[in-house]
């Protein structure tokens, strides 16, 4: 029997293969993903340079799909870490209590984690479904490097849930 989870996962908007092949890999574990997040095409991501869509329409979007999910994961791959977007979107998963997992996509190196991450995240795993499944569950997955490594991470923050 499949488990569902709804998730929002940030990630660059070139990263969105990524966003199909990450769904992919857990429905191979029976585990169904209802991902909440925005995918760009093409003429929205012209609409977003022109400026036609406001920025606090398009927070207050991003919020609502936020709230919806119990887990926020964050895509790491090339340039992830200067993504604006993708920084804010942290910053209002842990305004909003969600939990936060990191997930390197193929690729992926340590430089690209983003900073707020680092500051609000509960994990960062590798491309490894058992693990991600950990996180999605609520277990502690700990911090990994880019290669697999352990790591200690500064700002380890733990949310608790308030009855």
């Amino acid at each position: 029997m499949e488990k569902k989870k709804n998730i929002f996962i940030s990630h660059h908007h070139k990263d969105d293969q990524s966003v199909t092949d990450f769904t992919r890999l857990l429905a191979g574990k029976d585990y169904g993903i209802r991902n909440s997040s925005i995918r760009v095409n093409q003429k929205n991501q012209e609409r977003l340079e022109k400026k036609q869509i406001p920025r606090k329409t398009l927070e207050r979007l991003l919020t609502m799909k936020m709230r919806w999910a119990s887990t926020v994961i964050v895509l790491i791959g090339a340039k992830t870490h200067s993504r604006e977007w993708v920084n804010w979107e942290i910053e209002q998963a842990a305004k909003l209590g969600k939990r936060i997992i990191g997930v390197f996509m193929k690729g992926g190196k340590d430089a690209d984690i983003p900073e707020n991450l680092e500051k609000y995240g509960d994990g960062l795993v590798g491309w490894n479904s058992n693990k991600i499944i950990e996180g999605l569950e609520g277990k502690e997955v700990g911090w990994c490097t880019s290669t697999g490594e352990a790591r200690s991470v500064e700002n380890h923050v733990i949310r608790i849930a308030c009855q």
